[in-house]
């Protein structure tokens, strides 16, 4: 996937790739390839790729999408069936659908953002667009219908054969066909199954790139709420049907006058060719808002963001500036989500901002830290954590090393939200590891794990603890540390997980590799019997049938292989992932001091659950 490309439409890859011949199809994914290694020029609204010293390539997107099978052309004598076109469709980011009505310009999730099952997700991964109740249109039918029922087999069949595919089986043809699943399933009304889909063809082609930003557990999450949304919708009815079809659009609704308190900015980067920034404030009474501007972009674009101007009003505020200082709004509208409206009826100019020791902003460190967890697990509201710690050392995980804290009590890692070089991040962790001791106030995201564990945002300086740092736009120095600073603890190695971790690999290397990875005979065979022993019965079962449905094939009476039955393999898999995100759920809550975990499906002890 090329961040250089603009965003295509589903529907037009869709049709491109549906019009290939049989023979071309089969060299789509080496054309996608061939592309990916051509550079791309913009002029305006056009982008142009010399395919050969004598052929170009272009994209037409004068507003920033590319909505039409038309819009890309080829000079090629084969055109316009050519393979040159699909090609470029297949290579370049998937077109977010939009969902601002106010003038607010559409923010899929900032560059932490991470999918979870069972949410129902924006366009791209939850952010600072968290979830909110999705509220049916006045035309919205009571009862599933049939277009609806065939909208969701056709997304959840799509799903499947990826699923069986795996990442390295899942090329631009099923991809494609996925993307057409989508678009039918938008047009039906089924707005989230569609977000979801999309977010499967986007973490697919972030994995086949090698993209440094892709995280399996985000593309789990991905088909897994494709699948769950999917299947449960033909059997759902009032609000649960509801929330399973999505909103197209989240309407912004008047709020009055407000005051705000500005607290951080983060940047956006999505794997769908969005960059931007989002900076969140807060009133006297500790509610969030956002304020966003994002666009077509990649890295660049998100690391300068933070200097654009906010448009809301007559501000002339950046982002930056806002982050530090206050905001005064009137006729304010407010989407379900706490994004702030830009409407032409919306006024706002500069006023004094607070320090985060200071009230009103104070209140949100207040909170138990018990409760903002469990707020941030059940989706009300955000998923930011509002921390007081102390560092204590590091901690070497697979995706890097992780800063330990002293959080009250609970031994907490705190990740980088993102891995872009262009963004520092990862650089500001490094040198706050060298100041074990150092006392930080901190906004961090949630992390739905076994172990206390989230992605750091924004903190007081080691040195300075009345100003903050924007860990995704500013850049720590050593003269930040206290002085003398102390030496960087030697990074200790992760502790043991829970046995959970035995069926969550199996799950992940489902995605990963397809059903033949978990058809081998010495793919975790014991492991069911490991979790039984933990106490983990259902787990334990669970992961027996994921393996069976796996190795499950019969052969004709000539001994021939038949076709796997990919319908009992979904369900297993499915069944596995749901049971994760309910047991993980409780997992983490246990971890921050929340509660006792144990087997979530397993009897009840005797006196009653």
């Amino acid at each position: 996937m090329s961040p250089d490309l603009p965003p295509v439409a589903p529907s037009v890859t869709a049709a491109l790739v549906a019009a290939l011949s049989p023979r071309l199809r089969k060299r789509l994914d080496a054309g996608v390839a061939k592309l990916a290694d051509r550079p791309a020029v913009r002029d305006g609204g056009t982008v142009r790729i010399a395919v050969d010293d004598t052929t170009d390539l272009e994209l037409h997107a004068p507003g920033g999408v590319v909505t039409s099978a038309d819009a890309i052309r080829c000079g090629c004598l084969l055109a316009p069936d050519c393979l040159h076109r699909a090609a470029a469709a297949s290579a370049a980011p998937v077109a977010d659908a939009p969902e601002e009505t106010d003038g607010a310009t559409a923010a899929p999730a900032p560059a932490s953002g991470a999918s979870a099952l069972g949410q129902a997700p924006g366009p791209d991964l939850p952010g600072p667009d968290f979830p909110a109740p999705d509220v049916p249109g006045p035309d919205a039918p009571a009862a599933v219908t049939a277009g609806e029922r065939a909208a969701a087999q056709a997304v959840h069949d799509a799903t499947a054969t990826v699923l069986e595919a795996g990442v390295d089986g899942a090329g631009a043809v099923l991809q494609a066909e996925l993307l057409r699943a989508a678009h039918t399933a938008r047009l039906a009304g089924l707005h989230r199954a569609a977000a979801s889909a999309v977010s499967v063809v986007t973490g697919l082609r972030a994995a086949r790139s090698a993209d440094p930003a892709y995280r399996l557990d985000d593309l789990v999450a991905a088909v897994g709420d494709t699948l769950r949304t999917a299947h449960r919708l033909p059997h759902a009815t009032g609000r649960e049907l509801a929330a399973l079809r999505g909103a197209a659009r989240r309407p912004y609704t008047p709020d009055g006058s407000l005051r705000l308190y500005g607290l951080f900015s983060e940047p956006v980067l999505t794997a769908t060719g969005y960059a931007g920034a989002v900076t969140w404030t807060a009133d006297a009474a500790g509610r969030l808002y956002t304020v966003s501007d994002v666009a077509p972009g990649g890295a660049a674009r998100a690391a300068g963001a933070v200097g654009r101007t906010v448009r809301m009003g007559d501000t002339a505020l950046t982002h930056r500036e806002l982050s530090r200082a206050g905001l005064a709004v009137s006729g304010a509208t407010v989407s379900p989500s706490g994004r702030l409206g830009a409407g032409a009826g919306v006024r706002a100019v500069r006023a004094s901002g607070a320090a985060w020791s200071a009230e009103p902003l104070e209140r949100l460190w207040a909170v138990p830290v018990a409760e903002q967890v469990s707020r941030a697990l059940d989706d009300e509201g955000h998923d930011l954590l509002f921390l007081d710690v102390t560092l204590t050392g590091t901690v070497r995980e697979a995706s890097g090393d992780c800063l330990l804290a002293d959080c009250g009590g609970v031994l907490l890692r705190l990740a980088a939200a993102h891995d872009d070089p262009v963004l520092p991040f990862r650089d500001n962790l490094r040198l706050l590891a060298a100041a074990p001791g150092a006392r930080l106030r901190v906004v961090a995201r949630l992390t739905r794990a076994p172990l206390p564990r989230a992605l750091l945002l924004a903190a007081t300086r080691p040195g300075d603890p009345g100003t903050p740092v924007d860990l995704g736009f500013d850049r720590l120095l050593r003269a930040d540390l206290p002085a003398p600073a102390a030496s960087p603890a030697a990074p200790t190695t992760a502790a043991d997980e829970a046995p959970l971790h035995l069926l969550r690999r199996r799950v992940g290397q489902a995605v990963s590799g397809g059903r033949r990875v978990l058809a081998f005979p010495d793919a975790g065979s014991a492991d069911g019997g490991r979790l039984r022993a933990a106490g983990m019965a259902t787990a334990g079962d669970l992961l027996d049938e994921l393996r069976a449905a796996a190795a499950d094939r019969s052969r004709d009476a000539f001994g021939r292989l038949l076709p796997a039955d990919t319908a009992r393999f979904t369900r297993a898999w499915l069944a596995s992932a749901c049971y994760l995100a309910e047991a993980e759920r409780a997992l983490c809550t246990a971890a921050w001091g929340g509660g006792a975990m144990r087997d979530v499906t397993a009897p009840a002890p005797a006196g009653g659950r």
